[in-house]
């Protein structure tokens, strides 16, 4: 019977083996305070969600907005090419042909 442990011994494992629950349920208890329930975790992922698709539309506006002034840029920048061009030929037609001498 000597392998066998003395009732003491049983007593101090044991007390052991508690302190070891408690240090282990205290760690547990630590992390769980750390951590979000699934209902805030649902809530703030659908929040962050709408806001991501808030900005994408914003950030679609903006592009369209953009491509929208670039083409009324080159639209204007045409137009005020052709009217440079026009009035050119009226400067021409008006003042420089009639002062040309005729060779005839």
């Amino acid at each position: 019977m000597a392998d066998e442990p003395s009732l003491g011994e049983l007593g101090r494992l044991i007390q052991l083996m508690r302190g070891d629950i408690r240090d282990d349920m205290a760690q547990i208890n630590s992390r769980l305070d750390r951590m979000v329930s699934t209902d805030v975790y649902g809530v703030e992922k659908a929040a962050l969600e709408r806001e991501i698709a808030e900005v994408k539309r914003e950030v679609e506006s903006v592009r369209a907005q953009q491509v929208s002034d670039v083409e009324s840029i080159r639209t204007q920048r045409t137009a005020d090419a052709e009217k440079a061009i026009q009035t050119r030929r009226w400067v021409f037609a008006g003042f420089v042909i009639p002062v040309l001498p005729w060779s005839g």
